[in-house]
């Protein structure tokens, strides 16, 4: 299999750079799931169902860069149990942590200090039918059901390898993927290997499935190497910022779920920014708040944590979190683009499964399910194809046999256009872009769009640039000056990062500037852009200097350390010339 540096230094002794280049060991499987999130488990899950009830026994292995399963969820999650419900029926009696069911949907319009619920026809569909009947969904910590997801896992056989980040994409000889390598660890700032050095382990796998998650690096790496966004529209992201609360025991409400519209985002009717707010009533008087803010925006001075910060003030909003304590803080990109922007799924070798590939219902403001659901049908698609060829397993054999011709997982492709998947996304396929009319315009379509033509409509509202092409020059708009926080209500972010738990200890930075755009922070970000890294970030990794040490031109200073992995910078950076490449297993956030 082929294999790259990430690291080379002509400052390293020859005894450095014999270790640092020596050979890796590796263990072979059926089966590899990266990234140890809802789909990956529910694929691992479900492949050693199919190994018990088919009798074909194949080995199935989970890598994690988290330090342990769930440390890297952040998410506010409404949870509907649809693919568990499939996956796991006895899902009460195993004791899944659906501790607080829906009791309670409230959507909301915000304007500076007031409020009024959304009327029903100006809602999609989707969001109605939640306000009505709950649907049976509940208010979960996804980390923590992410955990229990786990101990299923290895209650039935999986592996499951926390804090081993992967690093790269193993190729075969034929062009197929292999597999992965985790990334070196023990290396110091300087590039140097410390006395705690180790190299990677190379996993190779019949067929490997990346649930890496919105912006996975290796998910990205084999989509441009299979082309496998020709054809598709670009995907569009949000930002989601969001904090942990526990609040007074009186002002808490638990099961209650609450959207919310305009404010701040939206101020007025024909604002293009997309984004709202949510806030959900969880156990032990915790509370889980936060704002989703569209990377497509226009405007370089909007500040997606400021804004969030903003938000909070809110009559209606602080009402529930005065006298409480903020306990968590965290931000991940989210994928919007829907319907359109979904990715061939197979490649020689595997698949996309989960937010690697993107099916988030961005109106339902749910993705667990569906992403589940794709790791389900994945599973099936590469059991099939595996039992086919008639070779003998790793499970048995305990090594792959490399004569074998890359596995075809295609099948999968197909099973998620004829699944629920693909029925519930299509209907809502044009909401998103709607609202690049404007606020009012946009409601007004999803409502139409999913009330009257039932998603059903003839037409397509194109997508063409990325959400680093959206942006427009700083000259277009006026800074927006934020309210100082107070330190109880609202706080500064490196305060609020402390919250995060992130921790980079001496390693390289995972931040680069891409080799082609060394010029840009200097020449266009900053003079053209004023910035918006040092604004969107939601971590203040980027930050300009005055140029004084620099003939008057400020310079941007990358504070890698901060990270919580977002993976912002990935996409709305100017030019997008900044590569995120994963840092050291255990590291990020908490």
């Amino acid at each position: 299999m082929s294999r790259s540096r990430w690291l080379s230094s002509s400052a390293l002794t020859p005894e450095e750079q014999e270790m640092m280049n020596e050979p890796r060991e590796g263990m072979d499987y059926d089966v590899l799931l990266v990234g140890a999130g809802p789909a990956s488990l529910a694929a691992a899950i479900r492949m050693k169902q199919l190994s018990a009830e088919k009798g074909t026994e194949l080995s199935v292995c989970v890598v994690e860069k988290g330090a342990e399963v769930g440390s890297h969820i952040v998410s506010g999650n409404v949870f509907e149990p649809r693919a568990l419900d499939e996956l796991l029926p006895n899902w009460k009696e195993l004791e899944a942590p659906l501790d607080t069911p829906v009791t309670k949907d409230q959507f909301l319009l915000l304007t500076e200090n007031n409020h009024l619920p959304l009327p029903h026809f100006l809602l999609p569909k989707e969001e109605v039918r939640a306000s009505n009947h709950n649907d049976g969904n509940f208010i979960i910590s996804l980390s923590k059901f992410v955990r229990w997801m786990g101990e299923q896992a290895e209650e039935a056989g999986v592996e499951i390898y926390p804090g081993f980040s992967a690093s790269e994409v193993l190729y075969r000889d034929d062009g197929s993927v292999g597999g992965i390598a985790t990334r070196d660890v023990g290396i110091g700032k300087d590039g140097k290997p410390k006395s705690t050095f180790a190299r990677g382990m190379e996993l190779r796998a019949r067929v490997t499935l990346f649930g890496e998650g919105c912006r996975g690096s290796c998910s990205e790496e084999v989509m441009k190497k299979y082309n496998l966004r020709e054809g598709v529209q670009p995907q569009t992201y949000g930002i989601g910022v969001k904090e942990v609360w526990r609040i007074p025991k009186e002002q808490h409400k638990p099961g209650l779920v609450q959207h919310s519209l305009g404010w701040p985002l939206q101020t007025k009717l024909m604002d293009q920014t997309f984004g709202g707010s949510f806030m959900y009533h969880m156990e032990d008087d915790l509370v889980q708040i936060g704002i989703v803010v569209g990377l497509d925006y226009e405007n370089p001075y909007i500040n997606p944590y400021e804004e969030f910060q903003r938000f909070k003030t809110h009559p209606a909003i602080r009402k529930y979190l005065e006298g409480g304590e903020c306990v968590q803080y965290g931000a991940r990109c989210l994928n919007e683009g829907g319907y359109h922007a979904i990715p061939k799924l197979s490649f020689p070798g595997g698949g996309l499964i989960g937010c690697s590939a993107g099916f988030l219902n961005g109106v339902k403001i749910k993705g667990t399910h569906t992403a589940m659901k794709s790791g389900m049908l994945a599973a099936e698609a590469a059991y099939e194809a595996l039992t086919a060829t008639g070779a003998e397993p790793v499970a048995e054999s305990g090594e792959i046999n490399h004569e074998e011709a890359a596995i075809d997982i295609s099948s999968y492709d197909g099973a998620v256009e004829s699944s629920w998947i693909a029925e519930e996304l299509k209907a809502v396929r044009n909401v998103h872009a709607g609202f690049h009319w404007g606020f009012i315009p946009g409601l007004l379509y999803a409502g139409v769009a999913t009330h009257v033509l039932k998603g059903k409509e003839p037409w397509t509202i194109s997508n063409t640039v990325t959400d680093s092409e959206k942006t427009k020059p700083a000259k277009d708009f006026s800074p927006i000056a934020y309210p100082k926080p107070d330190g109880k209500l609202t706080f500064d972010l490196l305060s609020n990062l402390q919250r995060s738990g992130t921790n980079h200890n001496d390693q390289p930075a995972h931040l680069r500037i891409k080799p082609e755009h060394t010029d840009v922070p200097s020449k266009v970000s900053f003079p053209v852009y004023a910035g918006p890294e040092q604004r969107f970030c939601p971590a203040k990794v980027y930050e300009y200097t005055d140029g004084s040490e620099a003939n008057g031109v400020p310079q941007l200073v990358i504070n890698a350390q901060n990270c919580v992995h977002c993976k912002c910078c990935s996409i709305k950076m100017p030019k997008e010339y900044i590569n995120w490449t994963v840092p050291e297993g255990g590291g990020g956030p908490a």
